[in-house]
């Protein structure tokens, strides 16, 4: 296996990997209030989150801002309850998600940066050499997991909608939710584990 494809399916698993669902959660509530008709506003969010995903580990890699795993462990739920809470409150004044709003593209930008440093440790271990283009290719592998739970998300979204009549509306609500008590529970578990 060449470094491409090693570094490729790692990307892969970092992000498919059922152990690793926060990454899954993320993407489920960012997805879940997004038709298929506005796949391009949703692909600009996920590559947004790879952008912020690679520099973050660039960092990590080069030591340039060394943060306390602790503290990261913490923020990646934090994120995700602030993401999901943030289409529960636009679903419930009926605003539409799809739009350009600036706090879902920093959350998304953020998210990947927070859970970067939370993988940089280990990407270290792996990329002892530190160049460039593993990183590139463990960042592709990222965008295309992302993109194949992102479409699962609104195919099944579609399905609900279409064949059990399912209103977005619902749908978004009882989904944000859970995904917010859930992440809210992990944040509280990991800073009570912490500190």
């Amino acid at each position: 296996m060449n470094d491409f494809s090693l570094y490729f399916k790692l990307g892969l698993d970092h992000v498919l990997d059922l152990g690793g669902y926060d990454h899954a959660l993320f993407l489920i509530a960012l997805a879940i209030a997004f038709q298929i008709k506005d796949w391009k506003r949703l692909l600009g969010l996920v590559t947004f989150f790879t952008l912020g995903h690679t520099l973050s580990l660039y960092l990590a890699s080069k030591e340039i801002l060394p943060l306390s795993s602790e503290v990261i462990e913490i923020l990646i739920p934090a994120t995700i309850f602030i993401s999901a809470v943030y289409v529960l409150y636009l679903s419930w004044k009926k605003i539409a998600t799809q739009g350009s709003s600036w706090i879902l593209w920093v959350t998304t930008l953020l998210f990947g940066i927070i859970h970067g440093f939370g993988f940089g440790r280990y990407y270290n271990q792996i990329n002892d050499e530190g160049g460039f283009g593993p990183l590139l290719s463990f960042a592709l592998g990222i965008e295309v997991a992302q993109i194949i739970i992102v479409v699962v998300v609104l195919l099944i979204g579609t399905l609900l909608e279409v064949f059990l009549k399912t209103r977005k509306s619902i749908l978004v609500i009882l989904v944000s939710a859970f995904i917010a008590l859930v992440s809210a529970y992990l944040t509280v578990e990991r800073y009570l584990e912490y500190f």
